[in-house]
C-alpha cells in the first residue's frame, strides 16, 4: 500500500511541476517584477534600511524584525543543505544556476504576497495574524479559497514539512554517531512541544537567536572553504554554468531534470510565491506594509544566494558529487568531511539539528495560524499540535525520498493557489509600493493608512486614527 501511494504521488508530481508549476513560477514572477519596476533591484539598498529600523517591539505583536525571523527560520533548513545536494546529484552542477534564478524572480514574488499579507491581517489575542488565507478572503472575498489554502499549507508545512525535518535530522546523526534514530525523534518531539505550547512571542524570540547563530556559522564555514580553494572558483563557477545551457544535457536527456530540480529544490528553500512566509510577515508590528515586503523579499536572496550557494560551493568544490550512490545530506557530509576531515561529518549534523530545527518552528507556526483561519476551538489547535509531534517522530523513521515526495507534491498545491490569487490582487501591492515610494521621495518614514489606497474600506487594520497599524 505504501509504494502504490508513493508511485501515485510521483506521477501527480511530475505532471504538476513538469506541465504547470515551473511556467507559472517563471510566468507570474517576471509579471510581478516588471509591475514592481524591478522592486528586487530598485529597492535592494531599501531593504536594508528597513531591516535595519525594524527591531522596535509594539505591545500589539512582535518586532518587525521577529516577524522576518519566524520566516527565516522556515526558509533556513534542510533545504539549504540536503535540497540542494539532491538537486546537484539528481539534475547535476547547472540545477544551481536554476536555483540562483527562481530566487532572483521569485523575490519580487515575495514581496507582493507579504505586502498583500500586512495589508489584509487581522488582529488577534497576540497582536496580528494574516497570510494568504486571509487575503483570500478579505481582497478577493473568497472564503473557500482562503479555506483551501488553509488546509494546504497546515498539512503541509505543520505536518509533511516538519516531518522533511525531521528526517533529515535523524539520518544525519545516524551516519555520523550510530544514534537511534526513534530515540532522537522521541527526543525532539518532546523538546518541541515545549516550545509549542508557549505561544507565538516564544516561537519568535527563539527564531530570532537560532536563526542568526545558524546562519553565520554555516556560511562563514563556506567562506572559509571558498578562500582555500579560490584557485578553483572559475572553473567551478564554469561548470555551473557550462551545465546550466550546455549542449551534452540536451544531447543526455537531462536539461529538464536540471532545470526541474533547481526550480524544485529553490522553491522549498526560499519559499518564494508558495505562501508560507506572509503568514509571518503578517504579524509585524510596522508603519507601512511595503516595509515587510521589502524585508522577505531580501529574506529570498539571503536564502538562496547565500546559504543554498555555501552548500554548493562546499560540494562543488570537492569530488563527493561524482561519486554514485551519495545524495541528499549524506553527500553534503562526504563533501565537508573532504574539505576539513571526518569531524566534519558530526558537526554539520549539529549544524543540521539547529537548522532544522529552526524550522520546525516556522513550519508550526505557519499551521498554527490557519488553524485559527479554519477553526479556533482550543481543541482543533491541540489536535494539530499531537499531530505535529505525531508527524516528527514519524518523519525521523521514514525513507527519505517518501517525506521529500509527499513534501513536492503539498508545496506545488499551495503555489498554485496561491499565485492566482496574489496576481489577482498585485494592483493593491503595486499602489502600496508606489505609495511607499512617494513619501519616500518626500523626505517621510512612510506610514500607512486604508484610504492610501481605494477599495480597502473593510479591511480591519491600518486606521487612519492611528500613527501606527493599532
Amino acid at each position: 500500500m505504501q509504494q502504490f501511494v508513493h508511485d501515485l504521488v510521483i506521477v501527480i508530481n511530475e505532471f504538476l511541476w513538469a506541465k504547470i508549476l515551473i511556467a507559472l513560477l517563471i510566468t507570474c514572477g517576471l509579471y510581478f517584477t516588471i509591475g514592481s519596476k524591478f522592486v528586487q533591484f530598485s529597492m535592494f539598498k531599501e531593504m536594508f534600511v528597513v531591516l535595519r529600523g525594524s527591531t522596535e517591539k509594539s505591545k500589539d505583536g512582535i518586532s518587525a524584525f521577529q516577524a522576518f525571523c519566524i520566516s527565516m527560520a522556515a526558509r533556513v533548513g534542510t533545504g539549504n543543505i540536503t535540497g540542494v545536494a539532491i538537486a546537484i546529484s539528481l539534475g547535476g552542477p547547472g540545477a544551481v544556476f536554476w536555483m540562483w534564478l527562481i530566487a532572483v524572480i521569485g523575490s519580487a514574488s515575495s514581496f507582493i504576497e507579504s505586502t498583500l499579507a500586512q495589508i489584509y491581517k487581522i488582529k488577534d489575542k497576540n497582536g496580528f495574524r494574516g497570510g494568504p488565507a486571509y487575503y483570500m478572503e478579505q481582497g478577493l472575498k473568497k472564503r473557500w479559497m482562503g479555506s483551501l489554502f488553509a488546509i494546504l499549507i497546515t498539512l503541509s508545512f505543520g505536518l509533511v514539512f516538519n516531518a522533511v525535518q525531521s528526517n533529515t535530522i535523524t539520518v544525519a546523526f545516524e551516519n555520523s554517531f550510530g544514534t537511534n534514530r526513534v530515540a532522537l525523534g522521541l527526543v525532539m518531539a518532546l523538546a518541541f512541544a515545549g516550545i509549542i505550547f508557549g505561544g507565538v512571542k516564544r516561537i519568535a524570540k527563539m527564531s530570532e537567536y537560532i536563526v542568526i547563530v545558524m546562519a553565520v556559522i554555516y556560511i562563514g564555514a563556506a567562506i572559509v572553504i571558498v578562500l582555500i580553494n579560490i584557485a578553483e572558483l572559475p572553473e567551478v563557477m564554469s561548470i555551473i554554468f557550462k551545465n546550466a545551457f550546455g549542449l551534452e544535457q540536451f544531447a543526455g536527456g537531462t536539461f529538464g531534470a536540471m532545470i526541474l530540480q533547481g526550480v524544485k529544490r529553490g522553491l522549498f528553500s526560499n519559499e518564494a510565491g508558495m505562501g508560507s512566509s506572509p503568514n509571518a510577515a503578517a504579524t509585524a508590528t510596522t508603519s507601512h506594509p511595503v516595509k515587510q515586503g521589502l524585508m522577505q523579499a531580501l529574506g529570498v536572496l539571503v536564502d538562496t544566494l547565500l546559504v543554498c550557494t555555501s552548500t554548493a560551493f562546499i560540494i562543488l568544490f570537492s569530488d563527493a558529487y561524482k561519486q554514485t550512490g551519495l545524495d541528499g545530506i549524506a553527500l553534503t557530509q562526504a563533501a565537508l568531511s573532504e574539505h576539513i576531515g571526518s569531524w566534519a561529518s558530526g558537526s554539520l549534523a549539529i549544524m543540521i539539528l539547529l537548522f532544522a530545527f529552526s524550522t520546525l518552528i516556522g513550519n508550526y507556526y505557519y499551521g498554527e495560524t490557519n488553524i485559527e483561519f479554519l477553526k479556533s476551538r482550543k481543541s482543533v489547535l491541540y489536535f494539530y499540535r499531537a499531530s505535529v509531534l505525531a508527524m516528527i517522530i514519524f518523519g525521523s523513521i521514514a525513507k527519505v525520498q517518501l517525506v521529500w515526495d509527499l513534501a513536492d507534491l503539498f508545496m506545488g498545491l499551495m503555489v498554485i493557489v496561491n499565485l492566482i490569487a496574489i496576481t489577482l490582487l498585485s494592483k493593491v501591492a503595486f499602489a502600496a509600493l508606489k505609495d511607499y515610494k512617494q513619501q519616500k521621495q518626500a523626505g517621510k518614514d512612510p506610514v500607512f493608512y486604508k484610504d492610501s489606497i481605494k477599495g480597502l474600506d473593510e479591511v480591519e487594520c491600518w486606521d487612519n486614527k492611528s500613527t501606527l497599524n493599532k
